[in-house]
């Protein structure tokens, strides 16, 4: 019969007659054969399967040797015995190599066909041996496939115990080797199927065997964190990724980035080639543990693996989002490795060349899926974006690009900015370590406490917290200057870029420091705010003249030319600028008028004078509950340079600038009105010899203003500008000096604000001495802070002939008639009301302690723009009176009530921080509102409002032409270098702590205190015992740190 067959199968006859032909020879088999015959036609068969010259051929071996099989299985088992299939895995068949995929196909087969029968077991026996040296010899993906095959149908052929560790390693190993060198989509095709295979065959050993499965990874990391040139593992590898169970991530990842013996070099080709994962389609959970080893990294401090790969591969990462299969884990490893990477532009800009023609190319083909991977890479640039804004000409044509989609939020930016940091990641790592010293999750920057400077630090972060005022300073432009604004420019930088927790501002502290403060010794913030502003506004106005007269900026100016650029200053302070285009920054921002009108009750005749303030001094409204009364103190040194801009707190010209040190000159008996004024004229001389320090104090008899007795209802800022506007009686001691009467006369003297500023700046006069008992007191009376102040100001021409400077006396026909009405609380003309202007609260300087002398500073605040629409506010045309200092300029039910209402509710949503020296941590309004109730000693000392405009010009146009991405504007080259090479600096320094500490205490225990203290200590505290002596409830004080 195999001779017939045979000669069938080689003959010419028809193929349809062949196939009837081998229908006969297949029913054939049934019939009884002797073993030599059934041998023989086993041999023409197994000849005809391995060397059949066509496919007919071969499928006619496979039906014969079936069948024959089947009928004659003993025969068979005496054919397909242990030999026979050792010499075919070992030599191959004739002219057919042993590797060649056919005879493992024979094998299988052969096993089918045998699998009832004792002897298979044998060759279970065998093949264990044998595939395990066949994959030892690296066998082609073909192979390795139909033999993973195989081992699927026959796992008894997989080898046991200690070698089926070792099989599974040297199969990583071979998958390590796997090539495809086709471009076609057919052979890629195939060559994924039959890696996908060989995974498979992975994975069931893992599940039946789990001992094997830490071996393998580890074969698998060694392969790909190999540094051999002349070696590039294969990145068939991702396909097992999938197969690695997620509960793993923690252990394997702890593991690796902990284990000593793995080399930075080793550890950087591993992430690279993960990273390289990502080309590999259809398999799972790549990205997952690609960023799982980022994070484990990042935990551990290896800052510089994360930079170096971080700008090898992301450029790769990106490519891969223009292929569909593979882009949603590409797009997840993308945004995971920009938004960490906070120390540099550099990462970003290296794909910002090709965002445009990504973007473009997917809006066109109009497929939901590409719009929605559109919407996730808008987000992520413009989070990129509001992080890096200081490239304008590299960011216009992105946001041409992605106009049409939706623009995430300012706070949501800000909340996944700060969560995604190296220096902020979340990782069970971190509680075995010290606390990762990075930006808390705030995002916000702290300022380290340089030896009792917290009256700097609370006042700085306000000030930054000012963002109109922060976005001017930082838009200067200052190159080749080394002014303080230049050194506030440099701070305010690194305060928005920096990636530490706290920034040491040593060199600016040492250029702002009024030069009577001792160095660390404590200090009066609100002292020390307006020295800053009127040092940069004095600074500023000199540079205008140099400007102006082309002198140059170099040490080797002449004598001359100092002093005429000094002459040109002081002309610049006598006439105060009327024009925006001319006003310092300072005066833009913080500059508001104060006119003081004051009208002589015997003769009518009016004297008045409109002066510049940067800030307002508020006094405590007085009590007649309190038997002794107390004078307030000044919030600040006594000292004004000639020439600067006023401030509304500043005393009479009997204080000289030299009696500056706050133990010495802060104490003297200060009222609210006579510290608004700045070299009084001899209108407002007192009857007493003015030579005398202090005698200007006495011209408000009416205003003593007493510490408060318990109990009472608690005032309001607004209780306290209402007391600071009210009229007053100037008689007795406090007489006013009539030129037109020649002599001292009862006066009456009223006080408007003709002109506000942008920022209102208020310092509560809680520092008083008592006269009585000669000691200094601070009044710790609590003060409701409103979230929305409206500011009476009076805008009026009848007096701009007058401009900045004291009228002669103007007699006023009628002045009875007017001055009655002034002090009557309702009816007051249309003329007379001033116009209401909102403001909203910005910061919160509050002190912690019993007196200047001792105590801490620390400041609330939050990010308010003039613009922002969820504070846009409509008031109604109101009238009000200037009344009597017993009534209330603003009305409890003014629309701002309601609104503030409102605002309150919206402040859940809203962020507010907690600037505590280096610490930063989220806070609420509430917290600001209760600070005083819960720590009795920590209590408000100076606000900042921000003006709410409908549009504000400093700060809305150009954020709206796309070159403000995030609202501040670009950073100069030379501060973005220096920032960025800080940046770099803190990784390295944090790299190599965690590295000697990984070396001194690898097994040291948990242990270090949470961020944030126990809820009972003060947030000024320092500790259980903080808080300016026990956050109140300890009389022994201490000094401001």
């Amino acid at each position: 019969m195999d001779k017939i067959l045979e000669g069938l199968v080689s003959s010419s006859h028809p193929l349809p007659l062949k196939r009837v032909i081998v229908r006969k020879v297949v029913e054939s088999a049934e019939h009884w054969l002797d073993e030599a015959q059934c041998e023989a036609m086993f041999d023409l068969t197994t000849r005809l399967i391995l060397e059949g010259q066509d496919p007919f051929q071969r499928q006619v071996g496979h039906q014969v040797l079936e069948a024959y099989a089947r009928y004659h299985r003993p025969e068979f088992e005496s054919f397909f015995n242990k030999t026979f299939v050792l010499g075919l895995l070992q030599q191959g068949y004739h002219s057919l190599d042993r590797k060649d995929v056919a005879i493992l196909d024979y094998i299988h087969n052969g096993l089918k066909l045998i699998m009832s029968c004792p002897s298979v077991l044998d060759l279970f026996s065998l093949l264990q041996v044998e595939v395990l040296r066949m994959v030892c010899e690296r066998p082609e993906p073909q192979l390795c496939a139909r033999l993973s095959d195989l081992l699927t149908d026959f796992v008894q052929c997989i080898p046991k115990g200690k070698l089926s560790i070792t099989f599974c390693q040297q199969l990583v190993r071979t998958i390590g080797h796997f090539q495809c060198v086709s471009t076609q989509e057919k052979e890629l095709r195939e060559y994924v199927s039959q890696v996908t295979k060989v995974s498979n065959l992975l994975q069931n050993i893992w599940k039946a065997e789990p001992s094997t499965l830490l071996p393998s990874l580890q074969e698998v990391f060694a392969s790909i964190s190999s540094t051999d040139a002349s070696f590039e593992p294969s990145v068939a590898l991702a396909s097992l990724v999938q197969h690695i169970p997620l509960q793993m991530i923690t252990v394997l990842i702890r593991s690796l980035t902990t284990d000593p013996n793995v080399k930075d070099a080793s550890m950087t080709q591993a992430l690279c080639r993960m990273i390289d994962w990502l080309s590999w389609p259809l398999a799972q959970h790549v990205d997952t543990w690609v960023i799982a080893l980022l994070k484990g990294l990042a935990a551990v401090q290896k800052f510089t693996i994360l930079i170096d790969v971080t700008l090898l591969k992301i450029e790769l990462v990106f490519n891969r989002l223009w292929f569909p299969l593979v882009r949603p884990g590409a797009l997840t490893v993308l945004s995971h490795m920009l938004l960490s990477f906070q120390h540099s532009p550099e990462a970003f800009h290296l794909i910002v060349p090709h965002v445009v023609n990504l973007v473009h190319s997917f809006k066109s083909d109009g497929l939901p899926s590409s719009t929605t991977f559109l919407v996730q890479l808008t987000e992520l640039i413009h989070c990129m974006m509001y992080h890096y804004s200081g490239f304008p000409d590299l960011y216009e044509p992105i946001l041409e690009a992605i106009k049409d989609f939706p623009k995430p939020s300012e706070e949501k930016i800000k909340l996944i900015l700060s969560q995604s940091a190296w220096t902020s990641q979340s990782n069970s790592l971190a509680s075995c370590l010290s606390r990762l010293s990075g930006k808390s999750e705030t995002g916000k920057t702290g300022l380290i406490n340089l030896g009792n400077t917290c009256y700097m630090n609370s006042v700085i972060q306000a000030l930054f917290m000012a963002t109109d005022f922060r976005r001017q300073v930082l838009s200067l432009n200052l190159n080749g200057c080394n002014s303080l604004m230049k050194k506030l420019q440099h701070l305010f930088a690194f305060l928005a870029h920096t990636q530490r927790e706290a920034y040491a501002p040593r060199i600016f502290f040492e250029a702002s420091r009024p030069p009577w403060f001792t160095p660390r010794s404590q200090q009066d913030c609100s002292e020390y705010l307006r020295f800053l502003l009127d040092r940069l506004h004095e600074e500023e106005k000199i540079l205008k003249v140099q400007s102006s007269h082309k002198l140059s900026e170099s040490l080797g100016c002449s004598e001359t030319s100092l002093q005429e650029v000094a002459n040109k200053a002081a002309v610049l302070t006598e006439t105060p600028c009327t024009s925006d285009s001319e006003k310092t920054l300072i005066e833009k921002m913080f500059g508001g008028k104060l006119q003081t009108h004051i009208c002589c009750l015997n003769c009518r005749s009016t004297s008045q004078k409109v002066e510049a303030f940067t800030d307002l001094s508020l006094a405590f409204c007085p009590s007649s509950s309190m038997e002794n009364l107390s004078f307030q103190e000044p919030a600040s040194s006594p000292s004004t340079q000639d020439g600067g801009l006023m401030q509304a707190s500043v005393p009479g010209p009997s204080k000289e600038p030299g009696v500056c040190n706050p133990s010495t000159a802060a104490f003297a008996c200060y009222s609210a009105v006579n510290e608004r004024m700045v070299d009084s004229p001899d209108e407002f001389r007192c009857s007493e010899d003015t030579s005398v320090p202090n005698d200007s104090n006495k011209m408000l008899v009416n205003k003593d203003v007493p510490q408060k007795a318990g109990g009472e209802t608690t005032s309001s800022v607004t209780d306290l500008l209402n007391y600071f506007l009210a009229p007053e009686i100037l008689t007795g001691d406090n007489q006013y000096y009539c030129e037109n009467c020649a002599s001292l006369q009862n006066a009456e003297k009223t006080m408007q604000i003709t002109e506000e500023p942008e920022y209102l700046i208020l310092t509560l006069l809680r520092f008083s001495y008592d006269q009585k008992y000669h000691v200094r007191r601070k009044i710790l009376d609590n003060v409701s802070l409103p979230l929305v102040l409206e500011l009476p100001v009076k805008r009026t021409t009848s007096f701009s002939s007058l401009s900045e400077s004291w009228s002669l006396d103007v007699d006023f026909t009628d002045i009875s008639e007017n001055l009655a009405k002034k002090l009557k609380p309702s009816g007051t003309e249309e003329a007379c009301s001033p116009k209401l202007v909102p403001y909203l609260l910005s910061s919160v300087v509050v002190h912690s302690g019993v007196s200047s002398e001792s105590g801490h500073y620390y400041s609330y605040a939050r990010n308010i723009t003039g613009t922002e629409s969820s504070y846009q506010m409509c008031h109604q045309p109101e009238t009000l009176t200037l009344a009597s200092s017993q009534s209330h300029l603003l009305g409890r039910d003014s629309p701002s009530a309601v609104i503030e209402q409102d605002l309150e509710n919206k402040e859940m949503s809203k962020e507010w921080f907690l600037f505590n020296d280096s610490r930063v941590t989220f806070t609420s309004f509430q917290s600001v509102q209760k600070i005083t109730s819960r720590f009795p000693k920590d209590t408000a000392y100076v606000l900042l409002y921000k003006k709410q405009n409908s549009a504000n010009g400093l700060s809305g146009n150009n954020s709206t032409t796309g070159l403000w991405v995030n609202g501040d504007p670009p950073l100069q080259k030379e501060l973005m270098d220096a920032i960025t090479k800080d940046n770099k600096l803190y990784l390295q320094e944090q790299e190599l702590n965690a590295r000697a500490r990984a070396l001194q205490a690898a097994s040291a225990s948990c242990s270090f205190r949470p961020n944030g203290f126990d809820d009972n200590d003060p947030p000024g505290s320092c500790g259980p015992t903080g808080g300016g002596g026990g956050g109140g409830f300890n009389t022994v004080g201490r000094l401001v740190f």
